[in-house]
Order: structure tokens, then C-alpha cells, then sequence
């Protein structure tokens, strides 16, 4: 009897591949490959020798590999494909056209032309344009966001194109932000990345607390929390401040909206105070005081010595002057040397004017009821005045009174009744506040 180890090495002799054997197979060809499955089995049954086995039979299959795969299908005609670009700094339509690989002259054409694509025109950086092309780069459709919350929209529609704006579906996201103030609110906010909406908003709300005009300093800082609207994705605009904080000369105010089952929305403190007093601090939101309430002021038209029965504001023409109260207009026109004037006529003998404006507000007339915050006329320089600025008058009963120094009740507070439903309205945006605070954010989601 031959030795275990020559009847192994036999028949793994038998089953070994011809490349293995000196023939000309090689690893890499069909047959290697075939013969892989079949040395597994010889090591199985090598394990015992003596075990009577049959002959196992081998056959040997070849088929040809194509040598290269089918060339892949070019684009049809009717292809169409998505392209989106976001606008830089000097772009012109032509150079966004370009990155948008829009090569259709008729399209450029009408997009250069059209009355209808003037918000096209003003391209802000940052914003998207998307755009639908053919294969060969015709222009099929195009959109816009505008900046009034629309969208633009081009398309082709057979061989001429339209245009027309419609509405954005948008989607509400609560931001917040912080900021420090070195030079003036409107630059804080810029650094902090808010709009001017939002600045304008933060001074309405704490206007009855801080004067704006004049009590801000380096170092005062605000916190925000605010809605923001996205459409696909991308931001369109800023809308209501839920909850906001001013800290100015060590005092800190907090504030948050809140609405009652019927509608009606205001700001209130975490007390439920109501933020609103029966009248602003002033009728501009942004401005300097030129000239205060005197008894005896040099006039510097009339050069004469006489009383300064108002607090004069400096301001740009056509800066927006709101009504300081609700209240109904007793008089609109041009009254002597006020220039264009409106006076208010308020509860329990109150009065306001407005003088030098340069215009009125739209549709203001006398009788028509006005509420605070209203926007009424624009600052001019009608009547006696040497520059630009909203002449402003406090009356009480017909007596002239120093607007800067009059003490004014708040609204209304938070009744017992709503107690409970403004605590769980209040409690989630007092606590984004003070995640926020001291931080200097740049509109976190």
C-alpha cells in the first residue's frame, strides 16, 4: 500500500489547474476561475484516504467577455435640466446666465428687456436663481425670489416668453440673535446679521422704556427672538419679534408677543405688563433732537425771542412720522408757518401735532380714526423751518406740554382671566432669551 501522504498528493495532482501543471492557462482566464469551486472539494475528501470515492468529472466551459460595454445614450432633445446659482458680488444677467449654462439669445434678449423682469435687474447678492435648460442650453424656465416675499417667474411657452410674479410658499423658523451696541442700534444689528425690520421693531417695542434719541451708549446690548421665512430652503424675510431683552444703564427690559383667543396681539413684560403706553416716547423711530421745549427760543427765521411750544426731530425728508396715540385727525392741510400740519385729537383731552411735513399719509383725511404706531405723514420742511424735521406738539385741554417730560399710563395688563394661557405662551420664549444672553449670535435656527 502506497503512503498516505503520496495518495494526497496524487489526487490533488489530478484536480491541480493546467496553469499549476506548466500549462498555458493563467490564473486570470476563464478556466482558473471555473477550477476555484472544485480544490475546495479535494481538500474536503483528502481528509480521509481510505474513504472509497468516484471519479469526479470535469468540464471545462468557455464564453466570450464582450470586450468593452455598450457606449452609453446621449442626451435626447427633450431633456431638461435643473440648474441652480447663487448671485455674486458684480454679476450682471449675462454672467448668470453664463454660470447657469443658459446659451439661448432670444431668452438673454427678452431678460434684458422686459418691463416685466425689473426685479431682475437689481441682482442682491446671495439670493438664487434656478433655472430649467435643454440639452442644447434653451432656457425653459427661470425663478427669482424678490425681495417682497415673491417670486419671479420666466418661462417659455412655445415660441415667445412670459413672465409674472407670484406668491412664495414659505415655511416660519424661530431665529435668535444678540448684540452688543458701539455706535447705534441699525450698525448692531447689522453686525449681528439682522435686517432693519427687526431694529425697528426692537425700538417700537421698547420705545414707552428707552428714548432711543438719546439714552443708547456703548456697551448697551439686546437680545432677539424673531421669525424668519424660508422658501426651499432659502431665507426671504424676517417677520415678528416673539420675545426681545434691552439692557441699557444697567437696567434690563424684557418683553414677548402674545395673542388672545380673539386676535388681539401685543408685548408684555414676564409680569404681564402691558408694554404699550397710551403714548410713544416719539412719533419718528430713528432721529436727533435739534430743538427741546422752551419758553423763550431765538427763532432763526423770524429772529425774534419767543416760546418753543414743541420738540423739534431732525430727520431725512420723507422719514415716516407715526401718530403717537389712537386718536381721530381733527386737522389736516397747511396751517401757517407749521408748513403741512396734522393735529390728533386724543381721549380724555389730549391733542397732538405734526408740523413742516412734507407730505400726509395715504388716504388721511380729518374725521378718520388713527391708531398708535400709524404711519401719517413724511418729514419735510414746509412753513418756517430751516432744514428738514418734524415739529411735534403735546396739548392737554389746549395747554402746550413738555412731550419729554409727561408721565403716560400703560395699556391694559394681562387679566386673570388669560393668566394661565400667556404663562405657557411665555415660558418657552423667556427661555431662548436666556440661552442668549451675553452671546454674540448671528441668527442661529
Amino acid at each position: 500500500m502506497r503512503k498516505k501522504t503520496a495518495i494526497l498528493a496524487e489526487k490533488a495532482a489530478c484536480l491541480t489547474p493546467p496553469a499549476l501543471q506548466g500549462g498555458r492557462a493563467s490564473p486570470h482566464s476563464p478556466h482558473w476561475l471555473a477550477a476555484l469551486p472544485l480544490l475546495g472539494m479535494v481538500a474536503a475528501f483528502g481528509i480521509a484516504p481510505d474513504t472509497a470515492t468516484e471519479t469526479v468529472l470535469l468540464q471545462r466551459v468557455v464564453e466570450d467577455i464582450p470586450v468593452a460595454l455598450p457606449a452609453e445614450a446621449g442626451p435626447e432633445a427633450s431633456a431638461q435640466f435643473w440648474r441652480e446659482e447663487r448671485i455674486q458680488r458684480g454679476d450682471t444677467i449675462g454672467s448668470l446666465l453664463a454660470r447657469l449654462q443658459v446659451n439661448d439669445p432670444e431668452a438673454s434678449a427678452y431678460l434684458r428687456s422686459a418691463r416685466h423682469v425689473r426685479s431682475l435687474y437689481q441682482l442682491v447678492p446671495g439670493r438664487t436663481v434656478r433655472a430649467v435648460t435643454t440639452g442644447e442650453g434653451a432656457l425653459v424656465n427661470l425663478r427669482y425670489l424678490n425681495g417682497d416675499g415673491t417670486e419671479l417667474v420666466v418661462q417659455k411657452r412655445g415660441d415667445d416668453f412670459f413672465a409674472r410674479e407670484q406668491p412664495l410658499a414659505t415655511e416660519q423658523r424661530l431665529q435668535m440673535s444678540s448684540g452688543e451696541i458701539q455706535t447705534s442700534l441699525f450698525a448692531a444689528t447689522d453686525a449681528a446679521g439682522l435686517s432693519d425690520g427687526v431694529a425697528v421693531q426692537l425700538a417700537d417695542i421698547f420705545s414707552s422704556e428707552v428714548d432711543f434719541h438719546r439714552d443708547l451708549r456703548p456697551g448697551d446690548r439686546f437680545a432677539v427672538v424673531f421669525e424668519a421665512f424660508y422658501s426651499n430652503g432659502e431665507f426671504v424675510r424676517t417677520g415678528r419679534i416673539m420675545a426681545a431683552e434691552f439692557t441699557t444703564a444697567g437696567r434690563t427690559y424684557r418683553a414677548a408677543y402674545f395673542q388672545d383667543p380673539q386676535g388681539r396681539g401685543g408685548y408684555y413684560t414676564p409680569e404681564g405688563k402691558n408694554m404699550r403706553k397710551t403714548f410713544l416716547r416719539s412719533p419718528l423711530e430713528f432721529s436727533r433732537i435739534s430743538s427741546g421745549f422752551s419758553t423763550s427760543r431765538f427763532h432763526p427765521i423770524l429772529n425774534t425771542w419767543r416760546a418753543h411750544t414743541g420738540v423739534d426731530y431732525s430727520a431725512p425728508t420723507g422719514t415716516r412720522v407715526k401718530a403717537t396715540a389712537d386718536g381721530y385727525i381733527q386737522f389736516v392741510g397747511r396751517h401757517g408757518g407749521y408748513g403741512n400740519l396734522i393735529v390728533l385729537r386724543h381721549h380724555n383731552g389730549y391733542s397732538t401735532a405734526y408740523g413742516h411735513l412734507s407730505g400726509f399719509g395715504k388716504g388721511i383725511h380729518t374725521g378718520q380714526r388713527v391708531n398708535q404706531g400709524d404711519v401719517i405723514g413724511y418729514v419735510g420742511s414746509t412753513g418756517l423751518a430751516t432744514g428738514p424735521h418734524l415739529h411735534y406738539e403735546f396739548r392737554v385741554n389746549g395747554a402746550h406740554q413738555n412731550p419729554l417730560r409727561l408721565a403716560v399710563p400703560p395699556g391694559p395688563p394681562i387679566t386673570a382671566e388669560l393668566r394661565a394661557m400667556f404663562e405657557d405662551s411665555m415660558r418657552p420664549l423667556l427661555t431662548q432669551l436666556d440661552l442668549i444672553r451675553g452671546m454674540n449670535l448671528a441668527a442661529v435656527n
